[in-house]
């Protein structure tokens, strides 16, 4: 009799085993089980994961720059010496270096046609940086939108399948729809929190470039002023 339940146990342990391992999916088969949105989904998170690659490349090489190219500006620019200043500047691909170059290419004329030109190489360097910032912003909001489309049409599909299947309604028949409106919401989420993310960090990276940028002009603008002052007291 023991011999018997316990030979009966096994079979029935023997029976589970194989639902179980049945029932276990890859993240991959979990995916495909989203639809077609899961694609989309796909090509936006490559798409927000080269744009925030990109320009945080960008960002990190615009902030390459000698702590004392300042210095070394002002000392050329005091001995006259501005097509070094001018071969400094071209030393090094950044916004500041820019912005300075076209302040040096104006010594001698007025401070403000002087500040005009480097604000105007300012903007345009800024510019540079932000763009294709609108389209990670895009993809932040876009994709949870998406994901929800998905657990509509899920929860559509599932509702039309037991509207077919009349009295012999069967959970496998709602299995289908409901993996496509849960796991693209999940995808939408994961997607759009990730690039969320990485908007606000180029973001706070840019402002923090842009505040750098400001303090050089400020510099910058000085250092011609002293020039200025003391060309006015030798005459």
């Amino acid at each position: 009799m023991l011999f018997t339940l316990l030979q009966s146990d096994i079979v029935e342990a023997a029976e589970v085993i194989p639902q179980q391992q049945e029932m276990s999916y890859s993240l991959i088969e979990m995916a495909s089980k989203g639809g077609w949105l899961m694609w989309v989904l796909l090509a936006l998170s490559i798409i927000a994961i080269y744009i925030f690659g990109k320009k945080l490349w960008m960002i990190t090489q615009a902030g390459k720059i000698d702590k004392d190219f300042l210095m070394d500006i002002r000392d050329y620019l005091h001995e006259g010496k501005v097509k070094s200043a001018l071969t400094l500047c071209s030393k090094y691909d950044a916004p500041v270096a820019r912005m300075v170059e076209a302040g040096v290419q104006r010594f001698g004329k007025p401070l403000s046609d002087v500040q005009t030109a480097v604000e105007n190489v300012g903007n345009v360097e800024v510019a540079r940086l932000e763009k294709g910032l609108p389209y990670l912003a895009t993809i932040a909001g876009g994709a949870p939108m998406i994901g929800f489309l998905g657990t509509v049409i899920g929860m559509v599909r599932a509702f039309f399948d037991m509207a077919n299947a009349g009295n012999n309604i069967d959970i496998s028949l709602l299995s289908g729809g409901i993996y496509t409106a849960m796991i693209t919401t999940v995808g939408g989420l994961i997607v759009g929190i990730l690039a969320y993310f990485g908007y606000n960090y180029l973001n706070a990276r840019i402002s923090n470039l842009v505040y750098n940028m400001e303090s050089a002009t400020i510099t910058f603008m000085d250092a011609l002023g002293e020039e200025e002052d003391a060309a006015v007291k030798s005459e």
